[in-house]
């Protein structure tokens, strides 16, 4: 899909007025209405790094064809959003409450959502959903190493997660990337994505673009500079309400390092679960194989 198809006829692109204090909070979305009469609901995706709701441009006309809305955002600090200094938040349970303020106080979406995350959109979805239980009809999340498990803690330093530690580098990081912000980003988009077809050099182009914008890459990494404070946050969740009792699906690719873990993941923090693999992809499912992504989607979600 090309980008000007991406901006005219996927949706209506709008942005809303999350907070004002202590930092202006302003979420870019894309508002997808079902392409007929009538609604089975309202699917929310929240994309990965290093993407932007761009991520989603080969599946969310064929979710919206299949009768649902699809609510798709720039997360705070990433895309079109804005990108505040204030560094806490940037942790998943308040980039969490800025999606259901997105939802519910400026949409006026106030039935239960399906909520699905992809890698940074994973943790996201997470927090979303133990966070707002009676407000999620389920989740979908997968390609991340969910903060608070076992599988996070025993690989967050391995060489595979390399960017994992540099992130939390103070300034360095940021020095680093300016001005070479395309080479860094490919470096991630080639490693881990088995579809080499799946993202373009234009597609490479738009998100170097949306990343070199001012205080892009400090937002993107300030993500990455809270994983500890999520993981307390998930563990402190879980503790005080138990495991999250909302209907779960993990979702990976079937050629992703990170798939065998997933599940066990979704064990210690989910009553009930299931688990599927996209066939032919790798890390970026939903541009490795949309009609996979798709189908898992509507599968699971259909059930719920």
């Amino acid at each position: 899909m090309a980008q000007t198809e991406f901006f005219t006829s996927i949706g209506i692109h709008r942005a809303a007025i999350i907070s004002e204090e202590p930092e202006l909070v302003r979420i870019k979305y894309i508002d997808t209405k079902p392409s007929s009469s009538g609604s089975k609901g309202t699917i929310l995706l929240i994309h990965g790094w290093p993407q932007t709701s761009y991520q989603f441009r080969k599946v969310i006309r064929s979710l919206a064809d299949e009768g649902y809305r699809v609510i798709t955002p720039d997360y705070r600090g990433s895309g079109d959003s804005s990108k505040p200094m204030n560094l806490e938040g940037y942790r998943k349970v308040t980039m969490a409450a800025d999606l259901r303020s997105l939802l519910r106080d400026h949409i006026g979406i106030k039935d239960k959502v399906h909520v699905v995350g992809h890698d940074i959109g994973g943790m996201i979805a997470h927090a979303y959903a133990a966070s707002f239980p009676n407000d999620t009809a389920s989740i979908i999340w997968g390609e991340c190493r969910l903060p608070g498990s076992t599988s996070y803690h025993d690989t967050k330093d391995s060489l595979q997660l390399f960017h994992f530690n540099f992130h939390k580098v103070l300034d360095l990081p940021e020095i680093l990337i300016k001005g070479n912000e395309r080479a860094y980003l490919k470096h991630f988009y080639d490693k881990i994505c088995y579809n080499a077809a799946a993202i373009t050099p234009g597609d490479m182009d738009y998100y170097a673009q949306q990343y070199a914008q001012p205080g892009g890459i400090r937002a993107s990494i300030n993500v990455y500079r809270l994983f500890e404070r999520d993981a307390e946050d998930n563990v402190a969740m879980r503790e005080k309400s138990g495991k999250c009792k909302v209907p779960c699906l993990t979702l990976c690719g079937d050629k992703s390092f990170i798939a065998s873990a997933t599940p066990d993941e979704a064990a210690e923090f989910y009553e009930q679960f299931e688990s599927a693999e996209i066939e032919e992809a790798m890390h970026y499912v939903a541009e490795e194989n949309p009609k996979g992504f798709v189908r898992e989607l509507l599968k699971f979600i259909g059930a719920h």
